[in-house]
């Protein structure tokens, strides 16, 4: 997380246009069949390790990674650089009203905050609306939670226009911030089983997670 803050830190002072993406074993696989997903991944400034599957995989490959950085584990960090360095946040998707109740959470955690907050929609017709909002903020960064590969997509069809230093795909992490959703117990968390406690709440999602054993099995055959 230290480092992941670091770099994303590191990138708004930069300047220019940034894509952050936090990638799980379903983008992965996603990507495998989608070649327009996959030159998005492949495109991103930064793909942060979203859950320990991928943390398992690459250091199969030898990659040294302690931790996953998951997108609902980033906000609040990220809420506290803006924070601190005087950084404008924009917080862009969920249902309408969910991103106003987390970008007033995090002002009353993070005096001086400067954070808006809009729930628009990832489809072309919602584009002007969104952009004149962006705009009228003036934020370094953007978190976007239209989910995947929505989220993916729309950053990268619009990061010319987007006037941000950085934008950030985080899923769900509106609704499990809010309490909208009810996340893993932290034993379960840290244990990687995360997926399990979602897939026992949310039983619709065992279409997604069906690719899991399928990315465990294709990263186990893996010459190393």
């Amino acid at each position: 997380m230290a480092a992941a803050l670091a770099r994303i830190e590191a990138m708004v002072d930069e300047g220019g246009h940034h894509h952050v993406a936090t990638v799980n074993p379903e983008f992965v696989m996603r990507a495998r069949k989608d070649p327009g997903f996959a030159r998005v991944l492949e495109s991103a400034d930064l793909c942060l390790a979203d859950g320990t599957g991928v943390v398992w995989a690459a250091r199969r490959e030898g990659c040294d990674l302690s931790h996953p950085v998951t997108g609902v584990d980033l906000v609040e960090p990220l809420a506290g650089l803006c924070a601190r360095r005087g950084f404008g946040l924009f917080l862009l998707g969920a249902a309408p009203g969910v991103a106003d109740v987390l970008a007033g959470q995090l002002r009353d955690r993070h005096p001086g905050l400067q954070v808006a907050a809009h729930a628009g929609s990832p489809a072309a017709m919602s584009d002007p609306e969104t952009l004149n909002r962006i705009r009228d903020a003036r934020p370094a960064i953007l978190l976007v939670a239209y989910g995947a590969p929505a989220q993916e997509l729309w950053i990268d069809r619009l990061k010319d226009q987007l006037g941000v230093a950085v934008a950030i795909g985080v899923g769900g992490a509106f609704d499990f911030m809010t309490g909208r959703v009810r996340r893993a117990p932290y034993w379960m968390r840290s244990a990687g089983a995360e997926w399990l406690y979602r897939l026992g709440r949310q039983p619709w999602r065992i279409r997604r997670m069906a690719v899991l054993p399928k990315f465990a099995w294709d990263v186990l055959r893996t010459p190393r």
